[in-house]
């Protein structure tokens, strides 16, 4: 005969086989209960947050819906939840204008290379800020710092400017972004949150300061790198302020100070795309001619669209990024 030990050892491994009643009923009875407040209050919360992200959505929605629809309808204010008479001339025409692939080359290059060397140099600062062997670096640290409260002003900036000869120059939009003193605050504090034996192993491995910076820290702040990234790209994206006061010269133009010049002279931008169509289209139904909310509506678009595609590239290392960035650990 076999052992009582043996026995409970075949019952106790047999209890749990799954497919067993047994285990199926024990399974039932380890559900949690939820009871009828809390599954009132779960629906309400549901409805709450579908209310708050249909509130966020919608005016693109609405947007990019008046920008397919029938001209006439979308300058009555007919078009809101569905699009009608859809038809893409508003894209086609916009694409028509002059000098809108030249901006659109200006705003990629200024927001590939201004986030490229802004997020180098906030990471390579923040690391050397941290750095005690760094010469005064809390009296160069405070410097930087100092300037997100106090500036000089417009115009002793302007003048800067001009003595550097940065006017009309591309590189006017890249060097004054590429110290930010917000951003370098992040990555100073997710440098110091880096365990400093990592540093201080590579270091008795012979790594010199710029050895210890590309193979030991940057492989680590990736996050803060993904947020200051996400910031500058969008800060040198929707710029415009930089044009208006360093640049005459339209082939310098990006393409939000294209769309804020659009947005003030619409009704001359409407005729203007009118006017550079064929007999035929201008025979066609009033539908599909251009008016002031379909030139403004589309170019809006055409200006947004690229830049919200960006954000969920580096969405997984945002708020990692910001949380730890923004509070020493």
């Amino acid at each position: 005969m076999m052992d009582t030990a043996a026995i409970s050892v075949i019952n106790s491994e047999t209890e749990f086989l799954p497919g067993e009643k047994m285990s199926k009923e024990k399974a039932k009875k380890s559900k949690i209960q939820v009871s009828a407040g809390d599954r009132a209050l779960e629906i309400v919360c549901y409805i709450i947050f579908t209310i708050a992200a249909f509130l966020c959505l919608y005016p693109f929605y609405y947007i990019l819906i008046n920008t397919i629809s029938a001209n006439d309808l979308s300058a009555k204010g007919d078009i809101l939840f569905w699009p009608k008479g859809v038809h893409f001339h508003n894209y086609i025409s916009a694409f028509r204008i002059d000098g809108l692939f030249q901006a659109l080359k200006i705003s990629l290059l200024r927001t590939v290379l201004g986030t490229g060397f802004t997020v180098f140099a906030s990471a390579y600062l923040g690391f050397m800020f941290t750095q005690d062997k760094m010469w005064m670096r809390k009296f160069w640290y405070r410097l930087i710092v100092a300037t997100m409260y106090f500036n000089a002003g417009i115009i002793p900036w302007y003048l800067v400017m001009k003595s550097m000869h940065l006017t009309n120059n591309f590189w006017g939009y890249i060097l004054p972004a590429i110290v930010s003193p917000f951003n370098l605050i992040l990555t100073k504090t997710f440098v110091e949150s880096v365990p400093k034996e990592l540093q201080e192993a590579a270091e008795m491995d012979g790594a010199g300061v710029l050895t210890v910076f590309f193979r030991v820290i940057i492989p680590v702040i990736k996050p803060i790198m993904a947020t200051v990234a996400i910031f500058s790209a969008v800060s040198q994206w929707n710029a415009f302020q930089d044009t208006l006061l360093l640049m005459t010269d339209t082939k310098l133009y990006p393409l939000q100070f294209v769309l804020y010049q659009y947005l003030n002279q619409a009704s001359s931008l409407a005729s203007l795309a009118q006017s550079t169509t064929s007999t035929s289209s201008l025979a066609a139904a009033a539908a599909t001619s251009q008016t002031t909310t379909s030139v403004r509506m589309t170019i809006t678009v055409i200006v947004v669209l690229p830049i919200m595609l960006v954000y969920p590239i580096f969405q997984k290392y945002f708020v990692k990024g910001i949380m730890i960035g923004a509070v020493k650990g």
